[in-house]
């Protein structure tokens, strides 16, 4: 589709980003392979079917989500490249685990190869995200690596009511901040919290961190 934009394997807000060659993408052998222009025809596809499905307008889902009309219409007809903020917020609106926004139905065993992951970064790559569970596995838990550069920090939108994580540090360390109390953690520590409200992830070491992430939605 010439002259669109795919939707920016990006977390957090910002501008768009153009969407990944196909040549670029056979030759990076990543998990970016399935390329932002891919992900953005999941995303439009994914939102007009469950949005129409539930019955809601865009209007309707502009309310419940606090993301405009105009913008949820321009991502819907694959114009526009939503960020992860964005979507978080849109699958909150919905109703919906965020995975299902981003990922395609799979059978009743799948398999996600490491090179088939849709992995999403931060606006200044400091943060990367990369789904360990295939979609449709559960509609109750995602499961994410998380891997955070050096004395960074990443502020997450709330998610849906009633979502809960559970951090797992992997190697390196985090502080981890929820309803103003902060929670340092090392490598082998794990921690749960509601994730309905903002958090804050910060990597205070001289080294990358990584964490294992899992996402628990209200049944």
């Amino acid at each position: 589709m010439a002259g669109r934009k795919g939707v920016a394997a990006e977390v957090g807000h910002g501008a768009q980003k153009p969407a990944t060659s196909a040549r670029a993408r056979k030759a990076s052998g990543s998990g970016d392979d399935v390329g932002a222009a891919e992900l953005g025809r999941r995303v439009a596809d994914n939102l007009r079917a469950k949005r129409k499905a539930r019955g809601l307008s865009l209007d309707d889902l502009a309310t419940s989500s606090g993301v405009s009309r105009a913008a949820l219409s321009q991502i819907e007809t694959y114009k526009s490249t939503p960020t992860i903020g964005l979507l978080w917020k849109i699958s909150a609106g919905l109703g919906v685990p965020f995975a299902e926004l981003i990922g395609e139905a799979r059978g009743a065993v799948s398999v996600l190869r490491k090179n088939e992951s849709s992995v999403l970064r931060s606006l200044d790559g400091k943060l990367e995200s990369r789904p360990l569970s295939p979609v449709g596995t559960t509609p109750l838990v995602e499961l994410y690596e998380l891997r955070l550069a050096p004395r960074s920090s990443h502020k997450a939108e709330a998610h849906a009511r009633g979502t809960h994580e559970v951090l797992v540090v992997l190697t390196g360390a985090v502080r981890l901040t929820v309803d103003g109390e902060t929670h340092d953690l090392g490598a082998g520590d794990s921690i749960c919290f509601p994730a309905d409200r903002v958090h804050v992830y910060e990597n205070p070491a001289g080294a990358e961190a990584r964490y294992l992430n899992l996402i628990a939605y209200e049944r």
